[in-house]
């Protein structure tokens, strides 16, 4: 039975993950800071699951928290980030633009490296995380937003080449959505929007894949290869 920590399960896409997955017979460690969704998804579940009250902003305490979890898993074969914000911030207040870039860059860079250096203590592993296809282009609506997913897109591409280098079976997988129809997505001028189950389903599908980038749904391929020309 593969072990599986997702964070940022109290909603969203890292929800229906943790909800496909623990139907597909994973063990699973969820986290999030809103412990009555976490305790939702464990009671539906109790032998399967396992949560965590972890905020990824308190850096001090994230690497023995992910030890903790892991020990009480039993190990660790993937690890799926979904934790992440994002808000409209036209007026520019610096508040905004420091707790996103707390939690998509600060937040996630840790998470990521105690990720890597686990794997790479037991010589094998998958790391999977939610970036945007908004990581490919600035935006005048919501820049840091737009920036910390375009750094996250370069950390796993660092990563990713780290492991190559080490010729290590540690697979890094970069999952970029389009517009999913959670809390998330915000602004107008959606698209495109996909189904929150039908977004799980392809990200489980590439992950088991190993693949190194995943677009949220397929049809956003074609986004991206236009961004990538003229982004």
């Amino acid at each position: 039975m593969q072990k599986v920590i997702i964070m940022g399960a109290s909603s969203g896409i890292g929800r229906e993950l943790a909800m496909q997955l623990v139907k597909q017979n994973y063990h699973i460690a969820i986290t999030g800071r809103r412990t009555q969704h976490l305790e939702e998804l464990k009671a539906q579940h109790p032998e399967k699951i396992l949560y965590a009250r972890i905020d990824i902003t308190e850096i001090s305490s994230l690497e023995q928290n992910l030890d903790e979890l892991t020990k009480e898993l039993g190990g660790l074969d993937l690890l799926i980030l979904c934790s992440g914000i994002g808000d409209i911030n036209i007026e520019l207040d610096f508040e905004v633009e420091e707790r996103t870039i707390a939690v998509n860059v600060t937040g996630f860079t840790k998470i990521a490296d105690w990720t890597i250096l686990y794997f790479q203590k037991q010589k094998y592993g998958q790391f999977a995380a939610i970036t945007s296809i908004a990581g490919m282009t600035g935006d005048n609506e919501a820049p840091a937003y737009n920036a910390s997913k375009a750094y996250q897109i370069n950390y796993l591409s660092g990563l990713r080449k780290k492991m190559k280098k080490q010729q290590l079976p540690i697979y890094i997988t970069d999952i970029r959505p389009g517009f999913v129809d959670t809390d998330m997505a915000k602004g107008e001028g959606q698209f495109w929007v996909a189904p929150v189950n039908k977004a799980a389903s392809q990200v489980i599908a590439g992950i088991k894949a190993k693949r190194q980038l995943i677009y949220i749904t397929r049809r956003w391929r074609i986004i991206g290869f236009i961004l990538r020309l003229f982004g």
